[in-house]
């Protein structure tokens, strides 16, 4: 029986009446085919999708960093920039002045926050003494209170224990302006009511005294007030110095110091 069937077959392979079906058989099969495939192509394309996310992430962290290191670098352009501007600011600023300027940086601030000290980088090697005024490019910050071989303390305007004789740009009324502990705030003591003081004022530093040189810009009055019946106005300023910005300083020295210190 086996043997008649295979011969049949043999006889139907020759004959070619079996290619027909056959192929309509495999025309069914391709599709079964697909879907035992269709597996691995899901593998392989979730491979191939995680591979892609992976490096995007990958990328987009490096571009990132790349990022954040431009902006550094871009900062640190921008802050050399403002620190030039400022250096060549001081320099004007002391340039019509008959005093000579040694620039300093700040490089500490008192532990004591009720305290308006900062620290320099120019101490007695440099010829700074006690006393000796400190300005910015805008106006008198305040002075020396302690002398360091290659550093010194400075008490600013602004200091509570703090007190300054200056005048009335306009009028040249003196008075005594004290600092009142805070940054931007100072109080003109002892002004009569009947004083010819106005907001907008200019005050500058006096000269009396011999501790700070006349002429250099202080504050400018911010509010004046009177109460009927008190013999003394209220009279505030606010300081021209960038008292909580600065970063470079000029101290100042008479003619005779200054070339003394050159020597």
């Amino acid at each position: 029986m086996l043997s008649v069937i295979a011969l049949l077959l043999i006889q139907a392979a020759r004959s070619q009446w079996l290619d027909k079906p056959l192929s309509y058989l495999s025309s069914f099969s391709l599709p079964v085919y697909k879907l035992t495939e269709l597996p691995s192509e899901m593998t392989r394309s979730l491979q191939t999708f995680l591979s892609s996310r992976e490096s995007l992430r990958e990328e987009n962290a490096r571009l990132r960093a790349e990022a954040l290191v431009l902006h550094a670098k871009t900062q640190k352009l921008a802050s050399l920039r403002a620190e030039n501007l400022r250096l060549r600011e001081l320099l004007n600023s002391s340039s019509h002045k008959e005093e000579s300027v040694l620039v300093a940086e700040v490089v500490g601030l008192a532990a004591d926050p009720s305290q308006h000290v900062f620290v320099i980088d120019k101490g007695r090697a440099d010829g700074v003494r006690e006393g000796q005024a400190v300005i910015d490019a805008e106006g008198l910050i305040g002075q020396v209170i302690d002398v360091a071989h290659n550093h010194s303390r400075v008490m600013m305007v602004t200091d509570s224990t703090h007190a300054l004789s200056i005048q009335v740009n306009r009028n040249g009324v003196r008075a005594i302006v004290e600092g009142t502990g805070l940054i931007d705030l100072l109080e003109i003591s002892h002004v009569a009511a009947t004083t010819d003081v106005k907001v907008g004022d200019l005050l500058i530093s006096s000269g009396l005294g011999g501790r700070f040189p006349a002429g250099y810009p202080v504050a400018r009055i911010s509010e004046v007030t009177i109460d009927p019946g008190e013999p003394f106005a209220t009279v505030r300023a606010r300081p021209l110095a960038q008292l909580d910005k600065t970063q470079f300083v000029l101290l100042v020295f008479s003619r005779d110091e200054g070339q003394a210190s050159d020597g």
